[in-house]
Formats: structure tokens, sequence, C-alpha cells
């Protein structure tokens, strides 16, 4: 865990202080915003080793298991594109569009590379749907989802390796 590059950030917990602003998660658990190792977390059934995003806290999901023995399971960072799809309209409330007026993005289907699950998530932008191909790899990023002058809360985005260091 070090200072990030240009953004002075230093992660502690599930928030990460910058120079000015306290980051945060979009949603408290379900990742990690270290910005030089971003990761989903999931749920893993110590019984019969079932993975889950988003995480799960009572009882495994696996029909032919309900195992009450769970832990906290670092998801892959990497995946190949599944499926994906084009946001052409402003999606309803409680959606905040970044950009007035709206800007389409793109959406992926990621399957992990160890788990072999699938996890939605949006696409960086500067990213849009003729650029992606079903087959190509994916990696985790962080984006910033809302800010305020006290505080940055982020989200998972992804894209693709190639354009890895673009982002």
């Amino acid at each position: 865990m070090g200072v990030s590059p240009g953004r002075g950030a230093l992660p502690i917990g599930d928030t990460t202080v910058t120079n000015s602003k306290k980051r945060v998660p979009a949603v408290a658990g379900w990742l990690s915003i270290d910005p030089e190792r971003p990761r989903l977390l999931g749920t893993k059934c110590i019984a019969c080793g079932s993975i889950f995003f988003p995480r799960e806290q009572v009882r495994c999901r696996n029909p032919h298991c309900g195992a009450r023995s769970l832990e906290e399971h670092e998801l892959s960072p990497r995946g190949t594109l599944w499926s994906y799809t084009g946001a052409e309209y402003q999606p309803p409330a409680p959606y905040v569009p970044r950009h007035d007026p709206f800007r389409p993005f793109a959406i992926a289907a990621v399957e992990l590379e160890r788990e072999k699950i699938v996890i939605l998530g949006q696409v960086v932008e500067g990213v849009g749907v003729d650029d992606l191909k079903i087959g190509m790899e994916m990696e985790l990023t962080l984006d910033t989802l809302l800010e305020d002058e006290e505080s940055e809360t982020l989200t998972w985005k992804w894209k693709p390796v190639a354009a890895a260091g673009a982002a």
C-alpha cells in the first residue's frame, strides 16, 4: 500500500484519504479502492467453494449446499468480455449523469479469470461498443461516481487490457 502517483492517495480500510478529499466505495464492502490494486469483494462458501458477487452474508446460494460458513473473497481483476451493450438513452433515477447532455456509454459482462462468474459493469469513458469484441481481455479499474467538496465516491468499471494505461 503506497501512495498513488498523481493522486496522493493512501488506502485506509474502506476509505482512502487524498490530499483534500475522502474517497469511499459506492457500496461499502463490495469494492477495495486501493488505487494500486482495485478489487471487487465477493464471498466464498467454505463448504462447497462457490463464489458470489455481490457478497452474501447469510448462507451459501448454491441450492445443493446452503452452508453458513462464508468468507470474504477478493475477485480476479481481469477476465474475458462475455457480452456487452450500449446505454444509448439516459437511465432513470437514481442514475446521475456525469455529463450534460447525457453521453451514451457501454456496459460489459466480464467472465472473471479464476472464478468463471460474470460481473456486469460500465465500461470506461472513451471506449464504446464499436471498440469492444467478445473474447477480449478486460481489466477492473476505479472511476468517480459522485464527487462533492468533501468526498469522492468510487465505483468499478471495465476497460480493455490494451487500453489499461489509457484510462
